[in-house]
């Protein structure tokens, strides 16, 4: 899931090399920590943060899928 947060916020921003995810690990969830470098923020959350929600969405569908544990987006400022 790492890597696929990191392939599609890379592919987003301007500067990809500061783009970092760190999964924080608790009994039923994981939550991916994910900063991106000065001036990426707005790219990530997009429009009304529809670009933010559809990456949700994927995660959300793929952990259902895997039926592992339940993942959580958390954009770090």
């Amino acid at each position: 899931m790492k890597e696929f947060i990191e392939a599609i916020v890379k592919q987003l921003v301007d500067k990809p090399d500061e783009v970092v995810v760190e999964p924080v690990e608790s009994e039923r969830t994981i939550i991916y920590e994910l900063k991106v470098g000065d001036g990426d923020l707005g790219k990530v959350i997009g429009k009304q943060g529809r670009t933010a929600q559809s990456i949700r969405t994927l995660m959300s569908a793929i952990s259902a899928k895997g039926g592992g544990k339940r993942a959580i987006l958390e954009i770090i400022e």
